[in-house]
Protein backbone atom coordinates (compact mmCIF):
# COMPACT_ATOMS: atom_id res chain seq x y z
CA UNK A 1 0.00 0.00 0.00
CA UNK A 2 1.37 3.05 -1.04
CA UNK A 3 1.73 5.43 1.98
CA UNK A 4 1.87 9.44 2.08
CA UNK A 5 4.68 11.25 4.31
CA UNK A 6 2.79 12.72 7.17
CA UNK A 7 3.25 16.13 7.40
CA UNK A 8 5.93 18.47 9.37
CA UNK A 9 4.75 21.13 11.60
CA UNK A 10 6.66 24.81 11.27
CA UNK A 11 8.50 25.87 14.84
CA UNK A 12 6.57 28.98 16.42
CA UNK A 13 8.86 31.25 14.97
CA UNK A 14 8.64 30.34 11.52
CA UNK A 15 7.82 33.02 9.60
CA UNK A 16 6.70 31.10 6.16
CA UNK A 17 3.65 29.43 7.80
CA UNK A 18 0.38 30.21 6.44
CA UNK A 19 -3.21 29.59 7.61
CA UNK A 20 -3.23 26.27 6.27
CA UNK A 21 0.14 25.06 7.87
CA UNK A 22 0.29 23.39 11.47
CA UNK A 23 2.36 25.40 14.06
CA UNK A 24 4.08 23.01 16.40
CA UNK A 25 2.07 22.86 19.97
CA UNK A 26 5.59 22.11 22.23
CA UNK A 27 9.48 22.19 21.48
CA UNK A 28 9.99 20.18 24.54
CA UNK A 29 10.56 16.59 22.96
CA UNK A 30 13.47 18.82 20.77
CA UNK A 31 14.70 20.42 24.17
CA UNK A 32 15.23 16.90 26.12
CA UNK A 33 16.53 15.44 23.43
CA UNK A 34 20.04 13.66 23.96
CA UNK A 35 21.08 14.97 20.45
CA UNK A 36 19.21 17.14 17.17
CA UNK A 37 20.11 17.82 14.08
CA UNK A 38 19.30 20.49 11.56
CA UNK A 39 19.23 20.00 7.56
CA UNK A 40 18.68 22.39 4.89
CA UNK A 41 15.14 22.37 3.87
CA UNK A 42 15.51 21.87 0.17
CA UNK A 43 13.13 23.48 -2.48
CA UNK A 44 11.59 20.80 -4.36
CA UNK A 45 9.32 17.72 -4.43
CA UNK A 46 8.49 15.52 -1.60
CA UNK A 47 9.18 11.92 -3.04
CA UNK A 48 9.06 8.92 -1.45
CA UNK A 49 10.97 5.74 -2.68
CA UNK A 50 9.51 2.19 -2.13
CA UNK A 51 9.68 -1.35 -2.72
CA UNK A 52 7.59 -0.71 -6.46
CA UNK A 53 8.60 2.68 -7.33
CA UNK A 54 8.35 5.84 -5.71
CA UNK A 55 5.75 8.86 -5.55
CA UNK A 56 5.47 12.26 -4.91
CA UNK A 57 3.50 13.57 -1.74
CA UNK A 58 0.54 13.56 -3.69
CA UNK A 59 0.10 9.33 -4.32
CA UNK A 60 -2.62 10.70 -7.26
CA UNK A 61 -0.48 12.99 -8.71
CA UNK A 62 -0.60 13.67 -12.96
CA UNK A 63 2.39 12.64 -14.55
CA UNK A 64 4.80 15.49 -15.75
CA UNK A 65 7.81 15.34 -17.71
CA UNK A 66 9.75 16.32 -15.21
CA UNK A 67 9.30 13.16 -13.03
CA UNK A 68 11.31 11.31 -15.43
CA UNK A 69 14.37 11.23 -13.83
CA UNK A 70 13.15 10.40 -10.75
CA UNK A 71 11.18 7.30 -11.84
CA UNK A 72 14.51 6.08 -13.41
CA UNK A 73 16.72 6.56 -10.61
CA UNK A 74 13.84 4.76 -8.12
CA UNK A 75 14.00 2.12 -10.63
CA UNK A 76 17.85 1.26 -9.53
CA UNK A 77 16.99 1.71 -5.73
CA UNK A 78 13.13 -0.21 -5.58
CA UNK A 79 14.46 -3.74 -5.70
CA UNK A 80 16.42 -3.17 -2.28
CA UNK A 81 14.13 -2.54 -0.19
CA UNK A 82 11.72 -4.53 1.98
CA UNK A 83 7.91 -4.09 1.52
CA UNK A 84 8.01 -2.02 4.94
CA UNK A 85 10.57 0.25 3.97
CA UNK A 86 10.49 3.96 2.34
CA UNK A 87 12.90 6.54 1.53
CA UNK A 88 11.88 10.22 1.39
CA UNK A 89 13.64 13.29 -0.13
CA UNK A 90 13.48 16.27 -2.05
CA UNK A 91 13.77 15.92 -5.59
CA UNK A 92 14.89 18.93 -7.23
CA UNK A 93 15.25 18.32 -11.17
CA UNK A 94 12.70 21.05 -11.67
CA UNK A 95 13.14 24.65 -10.64
CA UNK A 96 10.89 25.68 -7.80
CA UNK A 97 11.02 29.01 -6.43
CA UNK A 98 14.55 28.40 -5.56
CA UNK A 99 17.33 27.93 -8.64
CA UNK A 100 19.83 25.56 -7.95
CA UNK A 101 23.29 25.92 -9.76
CA UNK A 102 25.62 23.55 -8.05
CA UNK A 103 23.29 20.29 -6.43
CA UNK A 104 25.14 17.01 -6.07
CA UNK A 105 22.68 14.87 -7.57
CA UNK A 106 18.40 15.71 -8.44
CA UNK A 107 17.45 13.55 -5.26
CA UNK A 108 18.77 14.13 -1.73
CA UNK A 109 17.28 11.97 1.04
CA UNK A 110 16.05 12.72 4.41
CA UNK A 111 14.40 10.07 5.93
CA UNK A 112 14.27 6.53 6.03
CA UNK A 113 11.26 4.91 7.60
CA UNK A 114 10.87 1.17 8.42
CA UNK A 115 7.81 -0.62 9.91
CA UNK A 116 6.40 2.87 10.04
CA UNK A 117 9.39 4.43 12.10
CA UNK A 118 11.22 6.90 11.23
CA UNK A 119 14.79 5.29 11.62
CA UNK A 120 17.81 6.97 13.59
CA UNK A 121 19.64 9.76 11.83
CA UNK A 122 23.06 7.88 11.95
CA UNK A 123 21.30 4.52 10.52
CA UNK A 124 19.31 7.21 8.02
CA UNK A 125 22.88 8.13 6.50
CA UNK A 126 24.17 4.49 7.05
CA UNK A 127 21.01 3.60 4.80
CA UNK A 128 21.09 6.02 2.17
CA UNK A 129 25.22 4.49 1.69
CA UNK A 130 24.17 1.07 0.81
CA UNK A 131 21.46 2.45 -1.63
CA UNK A 132 23.73 4.86 -3.45
CA UNK A 133 21.81 7.88 -1.93
CA UNK A 134 23.32 11.58 -1.11
CA UNK A 135 21.70 12.94 1.79
CA UNK A 136 20.33 16.53 2.73
CA UNK A 137 23.14 19.21 3.82
CA UNK A 138 23.76 19.42 8.06
CA UNK A 139 23.97 22.62 9.21
CA UNK A 140 24.18 21.83 12.63
CA UNK A 141 24.23 18.82 14.94
CA UNK A 142 23.94 18.80 18.96
CA UNK A 143 22.20 19.87 21.79
CA UNK A 144 18.62 21.52 20.86
CA UNK A 145 18.76 25.10 22.24
CA UNK A 146 16.81 28.83 21.27
CA UNK A 147 20.14 30.12 20.91
CA UNK A 148 20.40 27.03 18.18
CA UNK A 149 17.77 28.15 16.65
CA UNK A 150 18.82 32.03 16.11
CA UNK A 151 22.17 31.07 15.44
CA UNK A 152 21.32 28.64 12.53
CA UNK A 153 18.56 31.07 11.62
CA UNK A 154 21.45 33.48 11.33
CA UNK A 155 23.64 31.71 9.72
CA UNK A 156 21.07 31.42 6.33
CA UNK A 157 20.71 33.08 3.05
CA UNK A 158 17.24 33.30 2.58
CA UNK A 159 17.76 33.90 -1.32
CA UNK A 160 19.34 30.95 -2.05
CA UNK A 161 18.12 28.59 1.14
CA UNK A 162 14.23 27.90 1.79
CA UNK A 163 14.84 27.27 5.68
CA UNK A 164 16.15 24.10 7.26
CA UNK A 165 14.27 20.98 8.97
CA UNK A 166 15.12 20.03 13.09
CA UNK A 167 15.12 16.67 14.33
CA UNK A 168 15.43 14.27 17.03
CA UNK A 169 18.58 12.32 15.73
CA UNK A 170 17.02 9.07 17.68
CA UNK A 171 14.23 7.44 16.01
CA UNK A 172 10.78 7.94 16.59
CA UNK A 173 7.60 6.37 15.28
CA UNK A 174 5.63 8.44 12.10
CA UNK A 175 2.74 8.94 14.32
CA UNK A 176 4.86 11.47 16.44
CA UNK A 177 6.56 13.31 13.82
CA UNK A 178 4.20 16.24 15.18
CA UNK A 179 6.61 16.46 18.26
CA UNK A 180 10.08 15.07 17.00
CA UNK A 181 10.23 17.35 13.64
CA UNK A 182 9.84 20.71 12.78
CA UNK A 183 10.57 23.60 10.34
CA UNK A 184 11.76 27.08 9.76
CA UNK A 185 10.40 28.10 6.25
CA UNK A 186 11.36 31.64 4.67
CA UNK A 187 8.91 34.43 5.01
CA UNK A 188 7.23 35.03 1.49
CA UNK A 189 8.36 31.91 0.16
CA UNK A 190 6.68 31.29 -3.16
CA UNK A 191 7.27 33.87 -5.06
CA UNK A 192 5.53 33.32 -8.25
CA UNK A 193 1.52 33.07 -8.99
CA UNK A 194 1.66 30.19 -11.47
CA UNK A 195 2.57 27.18 -10.06
CA UNK A 196 5.90 25.13 -10.77
CA UNK A 197 3.89 22.42 -12.77
CA UNK A 198 1.76 24.74 -15.12
CA UNK A 199 5.04 26.87 -15.75
CA UNK A 200 7.64 26.97 -18.05
CA UNK A 201 9.91 23.75 -16.82
CA UNK A 202 13.66 25.37 -15.48
CA UNK A 203 16.26 22.16 -14.74
CA UNK A 204 18.03 23.19 -11.73
CA UNK A 205 21.84 22.94 -12.65
CA UNK A 206 24.06 20.25 -10.60
CA UNK A 207 27.97 20.07 -9.85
Amino acid sequence: MLQKYGRTCHLPQSPGATSDDKIMSSVDKLALADEVVFTEKMDGENTTIHSQGCHPRSIDARYHPSRDWMKAFAAGVAPQLAEDERIVGEYLFARHSIEYFELPTYFLGFAWVKANQVQSWDATLSRFVELGITAVPELYRGPFSAKVVADVIADLNLGTQEGFVVRTTAAFKEEDMPTHLAKYVREGHVQSETHWMNAVQVKNRLV
